[in-house]
């Protein structure tokens, strides 16, 4: 069993939402990633979707363009990503870390040599945005043979055949996007949430993830009651880029904005 789902077993076990933060690694520079990662471990979140600078995150909004600009501008690149988890695993070998990124860098690297590396450093599984489950069959089936999990979008626009589709070969839990358009959008309807995430899990065994208009503790508590995963992303990155004449400070900065969503999130419960 992987980690995903040995955590997820466990929050279930529990009765409890997983709190998943994304950040992009290396923003605003490679020295703060690390370290914020074990911040954001402490302050409560059960998996971290660290994201992989590529020049053209076309399913990103704006402030996550501008953290992978910040981080490409560091020279950070998809080997120094591997590398930041690996330290990240000398403290830490229980939390999950899912990538999250495009596949361009890794048709560079090449499939089986990025597979190899990833679970070597300690990566836990993958979330290519622009590799869809009709495609990438070569990839999926190198990744999986190292033991890494598929993690797949889902939208408010997926038909009930491609949520059937992905449910066949997703794996760790699937991300559902709560909104229409790109990352850091708003007017999160919690009740509309809760309708797919049905549709969702009749036709997927996996645990559903939502991600997407989250913004604070509020809307974290309402996606808390019908999700089985909270991941918030914009609402970190904006904060980091508050931050990035200060790097010193974005660690304790960001924790305590996880710490609210944890407390808002266990409240949900």
């Amino acid at each position: 069993m992987s980690r995903i789902a040995q955590r997820f077993e466990q929050l279930k076990a529990q009765g409890r939402t997983a709190l998943v933060p994304f950040v992009t690694a290396g923003d605003p520079g490679p020295a703060t990633t690390v370290p914020l990662m074990h911040a954001m471990v402490a302050a409560g979140a059960d998996i971290i979707e660290l994201g992989v600078p590529f020049s053209d995150p076309m399913a990103d909004g704006p402030v996550i363009q501008r953290a992978t600009e910040r981080a490409l501008a560091q020279g950070v690149r998809l080997a120094d990503v591997l590398e930041m988890v690996r330290a990240f695993r000398e403290r830490d070998d229980e939390t999950p870390v899912v990538l999250m990124g495009y596949l361009n860098p890794i048709e560079i690297m090449g499939y089986a040599a990025f597979a190899e590396r990833a679970q070597a450093a300690g990566v836990d599984g993958a979330l290519i945005v622009d590799v869809p489950p009709e495609e990438g069959h070569e990839l999926v089936g190198t990744l999986k043979e190292q033991g890494l999990d598929l993690v797949y979008l889902l939208a408010p626009t997926s038909t009930d055949d491609r949520i059937k589709r992905i449910g066949g070969v997703a794996s760790g839990f699937v991300y559902y996007v709560s909104v229409k358009g790109v990352t850091g959008a708003a007017n999160l309807d919690t009740a509309d949430v809760a309708e797919h995430l049905a549709r969702i899990r009749s036709a997927v065994a996996l645990p559903v993830g939502v991600g997407f208009g989250i913004r604070d503790a509020e809307t974290a508590a309402r996606v808390a009651e019908v999700a089985d995963a909270v991941i918030v992303g914009s609402a970190i990155v904006g904060r980091i880029e508050a931050l990035a004449e200060t790097p010193e400070r974005i660690p304790e900065t960001v924790a305590a904005f996880l710490a609210e969503l944890r407390t808002a999130i266990d409240g949900a419960r």
